[in-house]
């Protein structure tokens, strides 16, 4: 790399969730979501998630899918959104599955086509899906005498159910909006997502389960009530007809990702200078700064100005506005030139200081920084 901010990614770490994740909840399919280039981690990661137990990936557009297919030439993928009708002959050459969102889609659709299809059911989320049972029955006759394969149905829950009715709305929403056709002529069905894996049962219908965060190292955890707490809980459960959750989960997930970069230039400021766009920041003291090649263009989110970041094992904070390429921090003498800094480790806890989830921080970094991937001590840089 030419300048030396960059994500690094633990591939041994990724392939253990995945291990962790399929040894304790059950499936036959488990998709994993690689779209937004894999949550930021790069498509690099694709065969270490595969060697953990991924047998189906999941992307967002057909862009998406062909850059994935090109780390893995034999895995199954499935475009979650629709598909442009002119570019399906591309599907079919590079074994990507469809989407049929609707009844105006299928109309339009070339049915000739040797191609894999799944269904997917609008059960409240008025996104993609379908709406009524008689158009979900007339598609699924339909392909039965098509070279089209009807492969798979699908859903998308909008809460994870846990303080809501939302759920458990969606799930008979489902089973009504499926219930003219025999789901068991569709090989795989697919409902759940990270969060409602670790918080229901899985729906006795089920083999599939879409896996996306929980692959990157979050598992929603939350401790399981006690005492009055429990009471007023099991009261709320009953109140609003919310069937039985499960807050905790012993899945040892961890993350994967770090952030670094590194100290290009030195500077003292005396008391009274301003450092930066704006000259909001004024030094009270004599101080020393450290500028690092990076910014706001590389995912460094504002959030982050007043954070802290490490150097050898100690915090310092970043001072003054983070512009698009560069951002300051305050140092003391014990930082040399060229000493690493680590912008986070504790995506979780990084998050939760600055205000934001876990996908915006991870989707932040852009495709101008390089990912190092670490596997069993080997290091490969991908560059985009």
């Amino acid at each position: 790399m030419y300048r030396k901010t960059y994500a690094l990614i633990d591939l041994d770490v990724l392939e253990n969730n995945v291990k962790d994740i399929v040894q304790k909840y059950p499936y036959k399919y488990y998709f994993g979501v690689v779209k937004a280039n894999g949550y930021g981690h790069g498509d690099y990661i694709v065969n270490s998630l595969i060697k953990g137990g991924i047998n189906y990936l999941a992307a967002s557009s057909l862009e998406e899918c062909l850059s994935v297919r090109k780390r893995n030439k034999d895995i199954p993928i499935l475009c979650l959104e629709p598909i442009n009708h002119e570019y399906l002959n591309i599907c079919t050459e590079n074994n990507i599955t469809i989407t049929i969102p609707d009844m105006e889609y299928f109309k339009e659709l070339d049915t000739s086509l040797k191609l894999k299809a799944h269904i997917k059911i609008d059960s409240g989320m008025n996104r993609l899906g379908f709406k009524d049972k008689n158009e979900v029955k007339k598609v699924f006759d339909a392909l039965q005498t098509s070279n089209m394969k009807l492969e798979g149905i699908y859903t998308h829950f909008a809460t994870s159910g846990i303080w809501d009715k939302h759920w458990d709305d969606a799930l008979q929403n489902f089973k009504d909006l499926t219930s003219l056709i025999d789901l068991a002529k569709i090989p795989i069905i697919h409902l759940g997502r990270s969060l409602t894996l670790v918080n229901h049962p899985k729906p006795d219908f089920a083999n599939g389960i879409r896996l996306g965060i929980a692959l990157y190292g979050f598992a929603q955890k939350m401790a399981e009530p006690t005492g009055l707490r429990l009471i007023k809980r099991n009261l709320y459960l009953k109140k609003h007809h919310i069937s039985p959750v499960s807050l905790s989960n012993d899945l040892n997930l961890k993350t994967a990702l770090t952030l670094r970069s590194e100290i290009m230039c030195i500077k003292n400021v005396k008391k009274g200078e301003y450092i930066g766009y704006g000259a909001k920041y004024v030094a009270n003291e004599d101080i020393k700064i450290g500028l690092m090649p990076i910014g706001y263009a590389d995912g460094l989110l504002k959030q982050n100005e007043g954070h802290t970041v490490n150097i050898n094992g100690k915090a310092y904070p970043i001072v003054g506005e983070i512009a698009m390429d560069m951002a300051t921090i305050k140092i003391d003498d014990s930082v040399k030139l060229h000493d690493e800094v680590i912008i986070y480790d504790n995506l979780s806890k990084r998050a939760h200081e600055l205000g934001v989830n876990a996908y915006g921080l991870l989707t932040a970094i852009t495709n101008r920084v390089p990912r190092v991937y670490k596997e069993k001590n080997n290091y490969t840089e991908i560059k985009y």
